[in-house]
């Protein structure tokens, strides 16, 4: 049996789907779970077995993972106070080591240790937790920042024509979130034992004016990338309208990039699928009407 946390969520989903539709593994093998199980209607009705998951009630927790041989935790969204991610994701490494579970994978992120990413304690902290435990096998899958997740910025930059940023035009190696979806669902349905940590990135570091023309060319909308100082680009993000922790977060994401943090290409993704990761070209393609509409 494998289970799927987070199964709900976008990542979760495409997890789901590779697992059944890419790799052919029997629903019967397959566990989703969730906070909210009623949100997993489309995975029930294919025989996968749906359960509850809260990583605040331990009782929850360990049921969850019982009769569960290889489960993937996928980072949770919990933001809204320092520190609840971390404990989430310790209450769920307890629960694996009290329900027998074999092989543990964690969606973690490059270079977690010493990163100026305000978020990258949280997973510096799971991965510790994970190599602290008595879990027989665990898979780290250092996840490179999603392409998708793009959209939350040109949409404010197609609006205005500029996208601010404050990486000192470094660039990035993004990958598709499907892509890990694949790779992570590859990994969960192995047989791969003992203690692994790959890096899954794209194929190319792209800056974000490298980004913004290919985005301008296949839209027709053109975006001007201005560098500011950082805390302009919080100040910026706080005006348009987000609480000042979160533009903050936000804002550490550039100085990751300035440092140089995320700019690794990896061959770790074709080692695990067999295959290259989409490139920003075909993503875009793929992409072009979502974007149009921004």
């Amino acid at each position: 049996m494998i289970l799927v946390t987070g199964a709900s969520g976008h990542l979760g989903h495409r997890v789901l789907h590779h697992l059944t539709e890419t790799l052919a593994i029997p629903a019967g093998r397959i566990v989703a779970a969730s906070r909210t199980p009623a949100k997993l209607g489309q995975w029930s009705a294919r025989g996968i077995a749906t359960r509850r998951l809260d990583f605040e009630n331990t009782a929850t927790l360990v049921a969850a993972f019982t009769g569960v041989e290889r489960a993937l935790l996928i980072s949770t969204d919990a933001l809204d106070r320092p520190g609840r991610r971390l404990e989430q994701h310790r209450n769920a490494v307890r629960a694996m080591e009290e329900a027998g579970v074999q092989h543990g994978l964690y969606t973690s992120m490059p270079q977690p240790v010493d990163s100026p990413l305000l978020i990258a304690p949280d997973h510096e902290g799971t991965e510790r937790a994970f190599a602290d435990s008595h879990l027989p096998g665990w898979t780290m899958l250092r996840n490179h920042w999603y392409l998708e997740n793009l959209f939350l910025f040109l949409q404010p930059a197609l609006t205005s024509g500029k996208w601010y940023a404050a990486d000192r035009g470094l660039g990035s190696a993004d990958i598709a979130r499907d892509d890990l979806a694949l790779a992570a669902a590859t990994v969960l349905a192995g047989d791969e034992t003992g203690k692994q940590v790959y890096t899954l990135s794209g194929s190319r570091a792209l800056t974000k004016v490298e980004v913004a023309a290919a985005v301008s060319a296949t839209i027709g909308r053109s975006i001007e990338v201005v560098q500011v100082p950082l805390e302009d680009l919080m100040q910026g993000m706080v005006s348009a309208g987000l609480p000042e922790p979160v533009a903050r977060v936000y804002a550490s994401f550039d100085t990751n990039t300035a440092a140089g943090r995320v700019a690794e290409i990896s061959d770790d993704f074709n080692q695990i699928t067999g295959r290259s990761p989409a490139t920003f070209e075909q993503w875009l393609q793929a992409n072009q009407a979502a974007l149009a509409a921004l």
